[in-house]
């Protein structure tokens, strides 16, 4: 087909106007109207998102005699009752799992000891709360689903007999009144022992969380390697957690 000379000329003049205005900065052609996908990205980052709730701590109920055992699957080489020494529900921290054995936090093993005991043998529940020991902070922080509920000074143990560090969990809630006014108001009995007792010391070697009859001992290093706290702050401990509460102690 043969073009006519005189729109050949338009043409050509049309395309020359058009690119003298981009030269003297005439404003460029309106953007693409469509969202770009780094827009998406911009505002999905910009959208604050809410944290997960931590998953629940288990519990093991021992609901009869249980064997424990030294590794999953194998022998058992000894057993609790149902109960603690102390006539509580005795009521096992999870720590670990391996198919069908759990490794559970006793008293009947050493401090950072786990004793293995068949899934199917106890029945399982679950609490939401946990104690944090901080031995260079004198502290003690209650925790419901990893965040902060309650925090309190505690007395620690002295020079020689430090408090020792790990993962334990609560076995008794009892009345101080029953063992002393040394223990104040209460006791949260945990499954730790005390290694390193002071000389002549008589009273036990478990660890524990109690009161004092010595309240400026407080925020200092002092007991034998309990954490001693103020009855205020015990009674708060007391009505919120259970017996197999997780405490972590750490330096």
């Amino acid at each position: 087909m043969r073009v006519r000379p005189s729109l050949l000329i338009v043409a050509v003049a049309l395309g020359a106007f058009f690119a003298a205005q981009t030269a003297v900065g005439s404003p460029p052609p309106p953007p693409d109207t469509q969202p770009a996908a780094l827009d998406f990205q911009q505002v999905a980052a910009a959208t604050p998102v809410k944290p997960a709730t931590p998953k629940p701590f288990r519990l093991a109920v021992v609901r009869g005699e249980l064997g424990l055992s030294d590794r999953p699957g194998g022998p058992a080489t000894g057993s609790i009752a149902p109960t603690t020494e102390f006539g509580s529900r005795q009521v096992l921290g999870v720590a670990a799992q391996r198919r069908n054995w759990l490794g559970v936090v006793t008293s009947a093993r050493a401090n950072g000891r786990l004793a293995w005991v068949r899934r199917d043998q106890v029945a399982i529940a679950r609490t939401r709360w946990s104690l944090h020991a901080d031995l260079s902070a004198h502290t003690l922080t209650l925790r419901r689903n990893g965040r902060k509920v309650h925090r309190l000074k505690v007395a620690i143990g002295r020079p020689g007999s430090e408090t020792p560090t790990g993962r334990f969990a609560v076995t008794d809630k009892l009345a101080g009144s029953n063992y002393g006014p040394y223990y104040g108001c209460c006791v949260l009995a945990l499954n730790g022992h005390q290694p390193n007792t002071p000389p002549g010391w008589q009273g036990g070697n478990r660890l524990a969380i109690h009161g004092t009859d010595t309240p400026a001992t407080i925020g200092t290093a002092a007991s034998a390697g309990c954490l001693r706290a103020a009855d205020a702050d015990l009674q708060v401990l007391m009505a919120k957690v259970r017996l197999g509460t997780p405490v972590f102690i750490r330096a």
